[in-house]
């Protein structure tokens, strides 16, 4: 079962839109991720810190830039949840 933190991170249509674009391209930096929203850029760097806590992003150095990357092990996860909720409503 995911963590409570998922859900929290989930629950922000910014954070979801992140997810959305990490999905979309390999890796991004928070100031290519900051173009695609009319927030900051410490505010893009708030939801990505929220995003980290609930494992739904991960994060690598390079040089003086931070690539942000999806964590489709946790979104597999998250899927799979959702998929035994339906299965076990469809059986009751």
């Amino acid at each position: 079962m995911p963590k409570d933190s998922v859900f929290k991170a989930l629950a922000d249509p910014n954070r979801r839109k992140i997810l959305q674009l990490l999905k979309k391209v390999d890796a991004l930096t928070v100031g290519e991720i900051a173009k695609e929203f009319d927030i900051s850029q410490p505010s893009v760097s708030d939801h990505l810190k929220v995003l980290r806590n609930a494992d739904l992003v991960y994060f690598e150095k390079r040089g003086q830039f931070v690539y942000y990357y999806l964590n489709t092990t946790v979104v597999d996860d998250i899927v799979a949840y959702f998929m035994n909720i339906i299965n076990t409503a469809k059986e009751v």
